[in-house]
């Protein structure tokens, strides 16, 4: 029964990656219509980051409440009814008055998904869960690009999603008897033996304020890459809109089947050289973007960075208990994932402007510009903690 509720799970999880980079993959269609500047797409991507925010620290207390089965088939119906609602917006504010309840609905069910497999699964079914995201975020572009190609409108394509998502909510419902009471002492873990840090004693440790930028550089570039792809394909590289929303998937397929490579790499390789080796290939990635060789070179520049970026993000949380020590690593890895969000509101709207203002040829000049601060900061974080 255990893995009947774990494949149910992990059709949850991709049911959280559908509608993740639809908003990436209809905006060269979408914004023409609403009448806005292409920059217009950051502001949407913002205010959903600030709702998951908002919905991720209050899932703790909505999953010991109710459960992580039912906080998860509620979080899948609210991203369900709003992408209905989307699918019927006229007019750009429509998609910013929705945008942060669009947003409450995907951080509870990834908080509360997280947490139920770290309580009750292995490392290894962590690990394919966050490959289920990317499977659930590669069908949604192609599901749209799809309904672009049939003579359909980007609203088509998001009422599909939709039906997805409801379909996935009754699996979840009817699954709910299988679904565990967490157990108060795994909730508990040895948050009581350990010292609760403050934010001023967190970045007062050496190596603390360098992961940080690691990590708000790495979500920056990941959700730049989502985001964009499309429109810089179809804005600098003249490709039809119908065969960029499904080429913008790209990114996630690389990212995807690095994860999927990356479990079985995991043990035979260190942290530090799967990290390393996932910036070699992004920069290649963006390489083949920024050298003048033709449109198919730069679409598998598309897979490369996403390939190059899928062990960055596992490896640098599961390498801080080693680099901080095991008495401090919940505390940073808190916030760690509060710089992941600051990258993922900051970044991508900031290079909406640059597109909008100068030139959206700049996107793989963006893209390396926040990888190179990465790798900077990375290198500094070792000498610090290495000593």
């Amino acid at each position: 029964m255990a893995y009947i509720l774990l494949i149910v799970i992990y059709l949850a999880f991709i049911s959280l990656g559908l509608p993740d980079a639809l908003l990436g993959a209809a905006w060269p269609t979408m914004y023409e219509g609403f009448g806005v500047p292409v920059s217009f797409a950051g502001g949407i991507s913002m205010l959903v980051a600030v709702g998951t925010v908002t919905s991720s620290l209050l899932s703790d207390r909505l999953t010991r409440r109710f459960g992580a089965g039912i906080v998860t088939a509620a979080s899948v119906l609210l991203t369900s009814l709003l992408l209905f609602v989307y699918s019927g917006a006229t007019e750009y504010w429509h998609m910013i008055v929705w945008a942060i309840p669009f947003g409450l609905g995907a951080g509870s069910v990834d908080a509360a998904l997280n947490n139920y497999v770290a309580l009750h699964y292995t490392s290894r079914d962590m690990s394919w869960l966050h490959a289920m995201w990317g499977i659930g975020a590669i069908i949604g572009p192609y599901v749209l690009g799809n309904a672009l190609k049939n003579g359909l409108t980007w609203n088509a394509g998001y009422r599909a999603i939709g039906w997805a998502q409801l379909a996935i909510m009754v699996v979840i419902v009817c699954s709910l008897p299988l679904w565990k009471k967490r157990n108060t002492s795994l909730e508990a873990g040895n948050a009581e033996s350990d010292k609760v840090l403050s934010l001023a004693e967190i970045f007062r440790i050496p190596g603390a304020k360098q992961l940080m930028i690691s990590f708000f550089c790495y979500c920056a570039l990941e959700q730049t890459a989502m985001l964009w792809g499309s429109s810089y394909l179809v804005l600098h590289k003249g490709i039809a809109e119908d065969v960029a929303a499904k080429f913008a998937s790209l990114f996630l397929i690389g990212l995807t089947g690095g994860r999927i490579l990356g479990g079985f790499l995991a043990n035979k390789f260190t942290d530090d050289q799967m990290i390393r080796a996932g910036f070699v290939v992004v920069a290649v990635g963006i390489a083949a973007m920024l050298l003048p060789l033709g449109d198919i070179v730069g679409l598998v520049g598309l897979v490369l960075i996403g390939l190059g970026c899928a062990p960055i993000y596992p490896c640098i949380i599961h390498s801080t208990p080693a680099n901080f020590g095991a008495d401090k690593s919940q505390a940073i890895i808190g916030v760690q994932m509060a710089s992941a969000y600051v990258g993922i509101i900051a970044m991508p709207p900031l290079f909406g402007l640059i597109a909008n203002n100068i030139s959206v040829a700049l996107y793989p000049v963006y893209m390396l510009a926040i990888l190179g601060v990465m790798v900077w900061m990375y290198e500094w974080l070792l000498k610090k903690v290495r000593k």
